[in-house]
């Protein structure tokens, strides 16, 4: 009998983008390159699907966001999103403004609720809801010819937008952040580098190969522990130190409690490379 618990995410079919499966990691790339990946109502909501069914999924370890022909996504596309959207603004349809807004913000908590790491592959425009699928990533893996922007304020609006101001500054500074999404100016990629933005910078025709590496890297690691890391990095924003130092050493007794841990230490006494298994 199949597992009602478990996602078979190998032979998941995307409609909305792309996505493939090889070596336990997952690669979504975003596939409108005519108009540089834009996101849409549907693409929202299936990538945030997609996200909140991976902790089930047992053939995925890591995760690589990327865009096809050379941008990563020019964000919420004009004509499908913010058009509509200004009709309902027209109409005077409060509740269906913040049912978008909120269905939008579901794709960043999904991104971070899942226990896999994602590896963001950044190249070209990286823009508005793209620059916050972005930094919603765990790792960012950028080009020189990048270029970021938080354009939300071009367009009226707020730079509070998809935990924005929340996350945005646990990256790269406070003021930093405030001057990004103040402006809405595009951040080069070498600037994105220095800032902490970008982990690190290739070039073009190696990012989806460097990215990829670094996610199976993480795949072959102790995907419990790193499960933990990830969320322990997110819960312990809101936790003074004493209480974080609390639920670290939980969390730590936790993971030496798994086969991984005792395999580590193995494989440490008789000099030979530890092959993890996640359990």
């Amino acid at each position: 009998m199949t597992d009602p618990t478990t996602f078979d995410a190998s032979a998941y079919q995307a409609t909305h983008f792309r996505w493939t499966v090889a070596d336990r990691v997952g690669t979504v790339t975003l596939d409108r390159p005519a108009r540089k990946n834009p996101l849409t109502f549907e693409s929202y909501a299936e990538l945030a699907q997609l996200f909140r069914r991976l902790p089930h999924a047992r053939d995925v370890r890591a995760v690589v966001i990327t865009g096809a022909g050379g941008n990563f996504s020019s964000g919420g596309d004009v004509h499908e999103i913010i058009g509509p959207l200004v009709a309902l603004q027209e109409a005077g349809d409060a509740p269906g403004l913040l049912r978008f807004t909120r269905m939008t913000g579901e794709l960043v908590k999904a991104m971070r609720a899942c226990p896999q790491p994602i590896v963001a592959a950044i190249d070209g425009v990286c823009a508005g809801a793209g620059a916050i699928v972005a930094m919603a990533s765990d790792l960012r893996v950028g080009t020189a010819r990048s270029k970021v922007a938080f354009l939300f304020v071009r367009v009226g609006l707020s730079g509070a937008d998809m935990g924005a101001c929340a996350l945005l500054p646990r990256i790269i500074g406070h003021g930093r952040a405030s001057e990004l999404l103040y402006t809405g100016r595009f951040l080069g990629g070498e600037e994105a580098e220095r800032w902490g933005f970008h982990n690190r910078l290739v070039e073009p025709d190696a990012l989806l190969a460097e990215a990829t590496a670094m996610a199976r890297e993480l795949a072959n690691g102790p995907t419990f522990a790193h499960a933990m890391t990830k969320a322990a990095l997110h819960q312990e924003w809101s936790m003074g130190v004493d209480e974080a130092i609390e639920a670290e050493a939980q969390t730590q007794a936790l993971c030496m409690q798994t086969r991984d841990f005792a395999r580590a230490y193995r494989a440490f006494a008789a000099r030979e490379t530890p092959v993890f298994e996640g359990n």
